[in-house]
């Protein structure tokens, strides 16, 4: 992705941290300019569709959003964040009308294509800083290659709320329009978890708490995490399992324009035969190198961000997630977070790669049996324990 005046040079001039332990430092964020939007997208009820297995599916929806938007502004760098049942992002007001159409044809085609229904909404930034609160924005280098956006502040957190009351809301596009989905894809297998589970993690700060405290917790956490052995990343060295036909066949062949579905299943079942012999014999096609590729790939993984709250996917040991576990109930317990924890066998990798023989190719991922999504829920639960 490229950065030029459509997004006013913004977000291309924050420097680029790259330890992630750094997080919670504030000089690495910037408030966003005054006259920016922010973008969000949730697929409703995505606890009914976790509980009938439609992880994929739901994965698929919500990287659909970032993929929608980046082909819409024609390949500029916007900052953005994946959260497993939906996305969130910043826009220009030079990029809003077209931020504005991207997500509507998002929206029905997650309703026609994946039978999900997606809300979506952009809040005019001064709204939010109208109720006392900010985004900041910082960017997170997981390699040389691309950087994530993490935000923090709080607006977001206000906004997804004002979302789902119903505030702000994009009306979905007529029907049978379909958004610009080109380069995502789900073609991996899932990665089984190589040191004991898969942890979703995620932690946000209880309400009215000391900033000071809930900054030490979180780096405590990353303290603890970084120590892991390749800091509990999901995403093995070697990459994740290839297979073919691949699972995804049918999420990526929804996910093309032109012609009938039954078309477009026999088009991506020859793409991704040709992909799996290129990957699998270590074929060099023009400037694709297939082990180049795949270590940018494992670099490049979103397995950690910040969205005024850390999310986490983790491949941890039993020892490291009791001990995650122990510092999040104290840390409940004296009013300075509140938590969800989500164990599962494996992860799973959603794909958006705009080129293949680009190095910035963005890799989403999520636990493969609920993520994030089921985090949220657990948090929820334990609120209304303590409520």
């Amino acid at each position: 992705m490229t950065e030029s005046k459509g997004s006013d040079g913004f977000y291309g001039a924050i420097p680029v941290f790259r330890r992630f332990e750094r997080l919670m430092d504030p000089g690495l964020y910037e408030p966003l300019p005054s006259d920016w939007s922010i973008g969000l997208a949730d697929i409703v009820e995505s606890t009914k569709a976790i509980a009938q297995a439609r992880y994929k599916a739901v994965n698929m929806a919500g990287a659909a959003v970032i993929a929608a938007v980046t082909n819409a502004l024609e390949g500029r760098e916007f900052p953005f964040v994946f959260g497993g049942d939906g996305a969130s992002f910043a826009v220009a007001p030079s990029d809003l009308a077209r931020a504005r159409q991207a997500l509507a044809a998002t929206a029905t085609w997650a309703k026609e294509d994946l039978d999900l229904v997606m809300r979506v909404a952009l809040v005019p930034l001064t709204a939010i800083r109208a109720q006392g609160l900010d985004v900041r924005v910082a960017r997170f280098g997981p390699s040389p290659h691309l950087s994530y956006a993490m935000f923090s502040g709080g607006g977001l957190g206000w906004a997804e709320a004002a979302m789902k009351g119903g505030e702000f809301a994009v009306a979905p596009a007529p029907p049978g329009t379909q958004p610009d989905l080109s380069g995502l894809s789900c073609r991996f297998e899932e990665m089984p978890a190589m040191r004991g589970l898969i942890l979703s993690v995620l932690v946000l700060p209880a309400q009215g708490a000391d900033p000071a405290a809930y900054r030490a917790l979180i780096e405590n956490i990353l303290t603890l995490v970084e120590r892991s052995p390749d800091q509990s990343r999901p995403v093995p060295a070697a990459g994740p399992p290839l297979r073919w036909p691949p699972q995804g066949v049918e999420f990526e062949a929804r996910a093309r324009r032109g012609g009938p579905l039954f078309t477009r299943r026999i088009r991506v079942l020859a793409r991704t035969l040709f992909a799996y012999l290129i990957m699998r014999f270590d074929i060099k096609v023009g400037g694709f190198v297939p082990k180049l590729y795949v270590q940018q790939l494992v670099e490049n993984s979103d397995f950690r961000k910040y969205d005024d709250g850390l999310r986490m996917v983790l491949d941890c040991t039993p020892d490291l997630e009791q001990a995650l576990a122990a510092r999040l109930a104290a840390a409940a317990s004296a009013g300075v977070a509140r938590y969800g924890l989500h164990r599962q066998d494996a992860a799973m990798m959603t794909c958006f790669t705009p080129s293949a023989v680009r190095s910035n190719h963005v890799h989403f991922i999520d636990g493969a049996r609920g993520g994030y999504a089921s985090a949220a829920t657990a948090l929820k639960a334990m609120l209304a324990t303590r409520a």
